[in-house]
């Protein structure tokens, strides 16, 4: 009997060592795939499809929808020399001039469509000689620019290339706080990166940047290179022109700003149409309404701008607009403080008449402007 245990202790020890060592080096005679990894790990099926985790929080749709039509833009300006540089007697006091060196920048922009127009910060394309917009597929060209608008701080460029992959413009004023954005340029010069966050604030102005401000505000990482790269919703629809960051450090803070694709809309617009971007203008100086000024008048704080001082002769002045005057609407358009009061007369068209909704001591009144043609700063000429 116990002959016959020990026989049976040795066959079974004998099998178990024999499978442990096929299971080790022969698995597939077991029908088993031998594993690559050292760590045991839990491994998705390779058969899941992707479209099962695009709805777990990717953006990956997102992503590759936008990120085709956002480019890079190499900037580069010829080095200036010193005229006096020739002169033997300002050598003789000064030595010979090291020649200066080429200046060139880095940014970013969005090909909004197929016949090559590309949206940008003119703050990226600003005084340079040549403009290079590199695609995300490597392909490369020489961009013109069409026209800038210094207010607002955007360009359009144009670049001569075919089958061009094109953003779809979103509506911008449909956004939310709180919504899911996406940034997409190219910081530092690193490549295109995303970055993803919400949107934190809506109509941010007084900021300082440009003239005419109502930024979208977001925590998604913008830094330097992104300027003029595209904000997106989860669509990968357009919904900005990445712009500026607050920053004391030159990185991101979680404090990013872009131009809403509205304004971009109209400004690129009237660009490609004109040439340039033409503005009204009545010719008063407003500030906001305190809180002890609104007393006075019956108002409520921040439902209109005061008018301190009139232009004579100009267009408010000539339809009766009186300094101690209440702006609370133009053309139908509620302005609560001085920046919604300057977009509003910017958007109206020069010599088309528009009703100015207006509160004196003695009652409301509405009054016809015919505003003229608001004065632009040098823009950069079309090369």
């Amino acid at each position: 009997m116990k002959r016959l245990w020990l026989l049976f202790a040795q066959t079974v020890t004998v099998l178990v060592a024999a499978l442990f060592v096929v299971s080790t080096l022969q698995p597939q005679w077991l029908g088993r795939q031998a594993s690559s990894s050292v760590v045991p790990v839990f491994e998705s099926p390779s058969s899941t499809p992707a479209a099962a985790v695009e709805g777990a929080g990717s953006f990956r749709a997102a992503a590759r929808t936008a990120s085709a039509a956002v480019v890079s833009i190499n900037t580069s300006k010829a080095a200036v020399n010193n005229p006096q540089s020739a002169d033997p007697w300002f050598r003789f006091f000064f030595g010979d001039q090291a020649p200066s060196q080429q200046q060139s920048g880095l940014g970013s922009g969005v090909i909004v469509s197929p016949a090559g127009y590309v949206l940008t910060n003119n703050h990226v394309i600003e005084e340079a000689d040549e403009i290079e917009v590199i695609l995300n597929d490597g392909r490369k060209a020489i961009a013109q620019v069409m026209g800038t608008d210094p207010e607002t701080d955007l360009a359009i460029l144009k670049i001569a290339l075919t089958d061009l992959p094109v953003i779809t413009l979103g509506n911008s004023d449909a956004l939310e706080i709180g919504d899911q954005v996406l940034a997409i340029g190219n910081p530092f010069g690193v490549g295109q990166t995303v970055t993803s966050g919400i949107v934190s604030a809506l109509g941010r102005t007084q900021l300082g940047i440009n003239t005419f401000e109502n930024f979208i505000q977001t925590d998604a990482a913008i830094n330097p290179g992104n300027s003029g790269g595209a904000l997106v919703d989860v669509s990968g629809q357009l919904m900005g022109i990445n712009t500026a960051i607050y920053s004391r450090s030159g990185g991101s803070m979680g404090i990013g700003f872009a131009i809403p694709t509205s304004t971009a809309r109209s400004v690129m617009e009237a660009i490609v149409k004109d040439g340039k971007v033409t503005r009204g203008w009545i010719g008063v100086e407003p500030q906001d309404l305190s809180p002890e000024l609104a007393e006075s008048f019956g108002l409520q704080p921040g439902s209109g701008v005061i008018i301190s001082g009139v232009l004579q002769n100009g267009p408010a002045a000539q339809a009766g607009i009186r300094p101690g005057d209440v702006i609370t609407a133009v053309a139908g358009r509620q302005v609560t403080n001085v920046a919604q009061l300057l977009s509003a007369v910017a958007n109206l068209a020069p010599g088309t008449p528009a009703k100015l909704d207006v509160v004196r001591r003695e009652g409301k009144a509405s009054v016809e402007v015919t505003p003229g043609k608001r004065n632009l700063p040098r823009q950069t000429a079309p090369r």
